[in-house]
């Protein structure tokens, strides 16, 4: 399908009324009209699944941002894809939350065919699939996505999970740099004790004529990750990501110390606006008081509180990552480069922190003193104009932050305005959620413009044409909600379409 064609295409939850570009096989003027609506994929026996019904309540529109006053001819456009497919050992071992499908619509088969249909129709330039179960990977994954164009690459959990992550893309449209995988699991590291693992890719467009063309387009930076579920372990959840942005920071890296365009696509298993994102996505998180279970807002999963709090530091030395979320080796390269910032804890920064969430919540076990600790801090005051701080050094440098370089924004705005409801990407147990993102290179606008800690971009070299919707919750609720005959997965497929300007260089 040609990229100008995506917004076009009639498609209810991803699922086509007539696949792109593949040949019909051949048929009889004596085959029924459900025969004659088999699809063949090409070099292949198996056949696709008979188009189904549309659910209306399943329809997703696709939302154009592209200006067209803008000239990018000479831009490279493309698509990426990213989905949970939901492994079926899972769908075996966890019956109990799909209690409400039909037993018929959960088995692999049925589901493989609705899932290649739907990948098949959007024909997306770079495909991020999560829960790929490494059998059905090599028997059914691998061959299909390689008939129609794709080169695979896949990481599997470690220990014994039998899924993992896969990253394709269209061979004519780019070619590989580098694969690097990244593995969350480390030996006698507590926090490092989880088996999800993350696959980068760095990739280099190709031109029209299918040439690659390095002097003509950075390289993009590509990351697929599914980390971990458990609500209650958001401090395993960020030291995973910080292991992830340490591998983007070092595949990304330019000669220049500048970053490639990057996207992030995956199931984080953390919701809009909760401390996770907002390390994603702000770029830092103060995380000194915050309990565990809060990290990933999905407390709402959670049986009972976890009374516990982020340690401080979050992760010991071994872990060899950095709160800037590099690498140590990395940053004391970085470091020695560049003139040490003896600017970084300044009068300034701390006097912002005094009102921040932590700081304005009173300590438990603080005593009582009349007109001593009796009295609230009011956020909307003035700072007092007070002499420097006489705090030691090393109190100064001891990390509250975890930080990261990367200019990182959503795709996604979570919030349909139409519907007046937040957008979802998954239904566990019947509750609407959003816990997949695809997150790409951005340029921050000044430090000025940030409304209520929440930083603004603009995009620059990367330049988010468009998105495929996504559902409410009540779509969900009202068909039969995820698993059902017609979406296969417990999770929504997320798909956009960027462009790429030529580097200046």
């Amino acid at each position: 399908m040609d990229q100008g064609d995506v917004k076009d295409s009639p498609v209810a939850g991803g699922l086509l009324e007539e696949p792109a570009q593949l040949p019909r096989a051949d048929v009889g003027d004596g085959l029924s009209e459900l025969e004659e609506n088999t699809w063949v994929l090409e070099g292949m026996n198996q056949a696709l699944p008979q188009p189904v019904v549309y659910h209306e309540l399943l329809w997703r529109d696709w939302e154009d941002f592209d200006d067209l006053e803008t000239p990018r001819e000479n831009n490279f456009d493309f698509t990426v894809l990213s989905y949970n497919i939901l492994s079926q050992d899972l769908v075996d071992h966890n019956s109990n939350l799909y209690l409400h499908c039909d037993p018929s619509i959960l088995c692999w088969e049925y589901r493989w065919q609705n899932i290649l249909q739907e990948l098949q129709h959007w024909e997306a330039d770079v495909l991020c699939l999560q829960e790929v179960q490494e059998n059905h990977y090599k028997e059914q994954v691998l061959p299909s996505l390689s008939a129609l164009g794709y080169s695979c690459h896949y990481k599997r959990r470690t220990g014994r999970k039998t899924d993992g992550c896969c990253t394709c893309y269209k061979t004519h449209r780019f070619t590989l740099l580098s694969e690097n995988h990244v593995e969350f699991f480390r030996p006698g590291i507590d926090l490092l004790n989880r088996d999800n693992v993350g696959l980068v890719l760095l990739l280099q467009p190709r031109t029209s004529d299918g040439m690659q063309d390095s002097s003509t387009f950075l390289p993009l930076c590509v990351a697929n990750t599914h980390l971990l579920y458990n609500p209650k372990r958001g401090d395993i959840k960020l030291v995973q990501l910080a292991l992830l942005l340490a591998e983007i920071h070092k595949v990304s890296q330019m000669p220049n110390d500048s970053h490639c365009p990057i996207i992030l696509c995956g199931d984080m298993n953390a919701t809009p606006f909760s401390p996770f994102y907002r390390l994603l996505r702000n770029g830092v998180l103060n995380y000194w008081n915050l309990p565990t279970w809060k990290v990933s807002g999905q407390e709402k999963f959670c049986t009972q509180p976890y009374p516990r709090l982020l340690p401080l530091p979050l992760w010991p030395d071994d872990v060899g990552v950095t709160d800037h979320c590099q690498y140590v080796l990395l940053a004391k390269k970085t470091t020695e480069a560049k003139p040490k910032d003896i600017l970084r804890y300044n009068r300034k920064s701390l006097l912002q922190l005094r009102y921040c969430e932590c700081a304005c919540q009173r300590p438990p076990d603080l005593v009582f003193i009349k007109g001593v600790t009796d009295h609230e801090p009011d956020p909307l005051s003035e700072p007092i104009n007070l002499d420097p701080p006489t705090v030691s050094t090393d109190f100064l440098m001891k990390s509250l932050l975890l930080q990261h370089n990367l200019n990182l924004t959503s795709v996604y705005s979570h919030f349909l305005p139409a519907k007046n409801r937040p957008e979802v990407t998954s239904f566990p147990m019947g509750v609407g959620n959003t816990v997949d993102y695809i997150f790409y290179s951005a340029e921050p606008l000044l430090e000025g413009s940030t409304t209520h800690g929440v930083r603004f971009y603009e995009d620059k070299h990367l330049k988010l044409l468009g998105r495929l919707s996504l559902l409410s919750e009540d779509d969900l609720w009202a068909a039969q909600g995820l698993p059902n005959p017609f979406l296969s997965s417990d999770h929504l497929c997320l798909l956009a379409r960027f462009s790429l300007e030529r580097s200046s260089s």
